[in-house]
């Protein structure tokens, strides 16, 4: 579950109408509109690859979104950030023809380099045809490439090359993005390599994102995420350049209903435990049953087996907060999950990571410990929207 709000709320910014209003639709920035002239998510659609790595412009929202927990040579660590955000302007049947000057899609992208109390962001905006495959923006699947400007992640490898012999180019990714900035400028060259399968949340792909409504659509995605990078390559951040490893977590979603009118935001962790299994977890605030939050996850295996969580199988619980840019944000959780015999303590060791964004949001790494004996057991990412 990953913030897609963003884009909604920038159609509302580049149409010139500025901040949303009282009259403007429920649910989180927007994301709770009906938008029944779009294609919807649902239950049984079959996903496909590598066709499905490629932008799906008849939804209305779409994201390409990375994470990374990295330490450089001296074993300090870093925490990275890069998403490429898809916004439909208009359905499919209601597309003006392409010329130079019509666009139906809009694109942003949001980059971040932490270390320590340091959290540099910095965020880039497009507009493209959905016919054109080589604008501004745009994200194609074979050969892979996701980018705007000259922020893009792409594969580094050839079909034939691919070690699961599945023919997807997404076995292998290069992430390039720099930005200038006062401090000396910051950004990353790394390369991505899978070590394990892509993993479909949910019902085979489609994640529920809302309890059964009376008769209605019910919210939700196709969502299927790639845990298994191993990465490696150089950030940059103030103008120093160090030699990085670790893990990354790429999720990929697409919707056109993807709350419900209900929910006010989210809290999503992704996590890598010293285990080798992997747990993705949100909660959204509103929407679950008798007017209580509405949580899923997926278990992991080592081997990449997914174990879908339904909502009462799965407990996350604020227990303290930071007051971050004026606001006050959970980051000291427990995540139980007793299918799985797990209690840990989940912590931000910096607070200071609010993406101060067109639509700011708190975006940053974590560290998950044993409840009961204190003993590490992993790192991951958490993100918090609404607050």
């Amino acid at each position: 579950m990953r913030p897609g709000f963003v884009v909604t709320l920038l159609l509302l910014t580049l149409a010139g109408c500025g901040e949303p209003t009282p009259d403007e639709p429920a649910g989180f920035a927007g994301l709770g509109e009906a938008a029944d002239d779009f294609a919807q998510a649902a239950k049984g659609i079959e996903l496909r690859f590598p066709e499905d790595h490629a932008a799906h412009p008849d939804y209305r929202i779409e994201w390409w979104y990375l994470t990374a927990n990295l330490t450089d040579a001296r074993g300090e660590p870093l925490g990275l950030q890069w998403t490429l955000f898809r916004q439909a302007l208009t359905p499919p049947g209601q597309r003006p023809e392409p010329t130079p000057w019509a666009a139906d899609q809009l694109w942003m992208a949001h980059m971040a380099v932490s270390r320590g109390d340091t959290h540099r962001v910095a965020e880039r905006f497009a507009r493209s045809h959905s016919s054109d495959q080589e604008g501004q923006a745009g994200a194609i699947a074979e050969p892979f490439r996701a980018w705007i400007d000259d922020w893009q992640l792409a594969s580094h490898i050839e079909t034939s090359g691919d070690p699961s012999g599945d023919g997807d180019t997404f076995a292998g990714l290069e992430l390039k993005a720099h930005q200038d900035d006062e401090h000396g400028g910051f950004g990353y060259d790394l390369t991505l390599t899978a070590e394990g399968p892509l993993v479909l949340h949910g019902d085979a792909g489609f994640s529920q994102k809302s309890a059964d409504g009376e008769g209605s659509m019910i919210s939700g995605s196709m969502y299927y995420s790639q845990p298994f990078w191993r990465i490696e390559g150089e950030v940059t951040l103030d103008g120093e350049t160090r030699a990085v490893s670790g893990r990354g977590w790429l999720d990929r979603e697409w919707s056109s209903q993807l709350l419900d009118e209900r929910q006010q935001g989210w809290d999503w962790f992704s996590l890598h435990l010293a285990s080798g299994h992997k747990l993705m977890a949100f909660q959204l605030r509103g929407g679950g049953k008798e007017g209580g939050d509405y949580r899923s996850g997926t278990w992991i295996s080592p081997a990449g087996e997914p174990t879908a969580l339904a909502p009462d199988e799965l407990a996350m619980t604020p227990l303290d907060t930071r007051r971050v840019a004026g606001r006050e944000v959970p980051t000291h959780w427990r995540l139980e999950v007793p299918h799985a015999g797990l209690e840990l303590i989940v912590e931000a060791p910096h607070a200071e990571r609010w993406m101060d964004t067109r639509v700011p949001y708190w975006e940053g790494e974590v560290v998950a410990r044993d409840a009961d004996s204190g003993e590490r057991r992993g790192v991951g990412y958490l993100e918090m929207t609404g607050y």
